[in-house]
């Protein structure tokens, strides 16, 4: 004798792996460091004249790297922490 388990109440089919948090804490992750590399390639360097003769580039995405990390871990500490169902 066979038994058919029963599906669980609520959201079933696409609607259910569209509630996984932890697709869109990745999903936001991806896009930052995606953001940096396409600062790297197109963005603008960061230029600083100190005198006539001296002066200083960074490129722009070194900066947009570090807020692109604090982001990346902030999403992931709130994205990928377990959290009971209950």
């Amino acid at each position: 004798m066979t038994t058919v388990p029963h599906e669980q109440p609520g959201r079933s089919g696409r609607v259910a792996r569209l509630a996984i948090p932890e697709l869109w804490a990745s999903l936001a992750i991806v896009s930052m460091w995606l953001a940096v590399l396409f600062d790297a390639v197109y963005g603008p360097n960061i230029v600083v004249v100190d005198s006539p003769t001296s002066s200083t580039t960074i490129p722009s995405a070194v900066v947009v790297a570090v807020f692109a990390w604090l982001g990346s871990a902030a999403v992931a500490r709130y994205g990928f922490t377990r959290r009971d169902a209950s």
